[in-house]
């Protein structure tokens, strides 16, 4: 971990002096940029101490300086999380006691980063498994679901992200949005008419259309909601967009 953040920090710091040097020639012109040069400078010497731009004081909290860091593009801001590849035994029994394990979180715990604990030799024994033998092999071990699930709910749960479902005829497809999302934003990550034309959209909990089995069912069980352009989707609907270009 010291060494990637190292070469990470050593890479920003690079970029960040090409930066710096454009900014403070702008701020003779423009006084407004002074601020960004102060911050540009509090940064470079946070980065010059080994510490990563995830870490620096602000960061996520002050607007001047989570633009200037998103404007650098720095890659030692980038979220983070660290997969801690544990043997079988350690896997499924107590791991709180591993050491290693401690070191890792309490270096994530540091710079508010996320743990996932995985077994890369349980991954491979699954990997050619059918669904049913996969389920039963997990359940076996007390586990619920695989490290690679783990790892796209932890992703995608750090990134704010979430997805919602259109099912059809031909075919089902999950769309990726940003969690609080609104139903014609939504709509729009299909195609641009669908928000620039919303109506409403039909919607429904996926658990329960798998248990009904169908949308009629589901209609007839008054559990297809119509909401309209205030909706903010939630993980894992099904949704029925209506709308009129």
């Amino acid at each position: 971990i010291e060494t990637i953040n190292l070469e990470l920090i050593l890479a920003d710091i690079e970029h960040l002096e090409r930066r710096l040097d454009r900014t403070r020639k702008a701020a003779k012109a423009d006084k407004k940029l002074l601020r960004d040069v102060e911050i540009l400078e509090s940064l470079k010497a946070h980065l010059e101490e080994g510490k990563t731009a995830r870490t620096f004081e602000g960061f996520g909290e002050d607007e001047d300086i989570d633009r200037v860091i998103g404007e650098s593009d720095l890659l030692s801001a980038k979220k983070v999380i660290y997969a801690a590849n544990m043997d079988e035994e350690g896997f499924t029994g107590n791991d709180t006691e591993n050491e290693r394990l401690k070191a890792v979180q309490a270096i994530a715990d540091a710079e508010g980063a996320m743990v996932l604990p995985i077994c890369a030799k349980l991954e491979e024994d699954i990997a050619g498994m059918d669904a049913e033998e996969k389920e039963m092999f997990l359940s076996e071990l007390g586990l619920h679901e695989s490290g690679l699930d783990r790892l796209i709910k932890v992703c995608y749960d750090l990134l704010g992200l979430m997805s919602y479902l259109t099912a059809g005829e031909q075919e089902v497809r999950a769309w990726t949005i940003e969690k609080g999302t609104k139903a014609p934003q939504a709509a729009g990550k299909i195609h641009t008419d669908f928000e620039r034309g919303f109506i409403r959209a039909e919607v429904i909990n996926y658990k329960d259309l798998i248990e009904l089995g169908s949308l009629a069912a589901a209609r007839e069980k008054g559990l297809v909601r119509s909401e309209g352009k205030e909706y903010v989707m939630q993980d894992g609907d099904v949704v029925l967009f209506r709308f009129n270009v």
